[in-house]
């Protein structure tokens, strides 16, 4: 299977994971779609970069480097929401890192 095809699948189920708990809180549906969208863009961007690193620090460094931006945005008004965000990065970048090189069939690159 192509390697971006992969990035997105993995992505769209991280995204899923990350919304339930989400819509559970009865977040907005623009906080819902933006974190979803997110995950897509993480997964994609795991996928089609080479970073000679582990490949689980590969997924949480490009989740939190797309992260950034909006984190800035979420902090200047309620730093308190960024608690749950950086562990569900942290999860889910590793996750999706793990996930992607597991699908593809490579070796841990260190």
């Amino acid at each position: 299977m192509n390697k971006i095809v992969i990035g997105i699948l993995t992505g769209i189920v991280a995204g899923i994971i990350d919304v339930i708990p989400m819509i559970i809180q009865k977040l907005t549906w623009d906080a819902n779609i933006s974190a979803f969208l997110m995950w897509i863009v993480v997964g994609f961007f795991i996928s089609a970069t080479e970073l000679k690193i582990n490949f689980i620090i590969k997924g949480i460094l490009i989740a939190f480097l797309v992260l950034l931006p909006a984190s800035v945005i979420i902090g200047w008004k309620e730093p308190v929401s960024l608690v749950p965000i950086v562990i569900m990065t942290t999860i889910l970048g590793g996750a999706l890192g793990f996930a992607n090189q597991k699908i593809k069939g490579k070796k841990n690159k260190i």
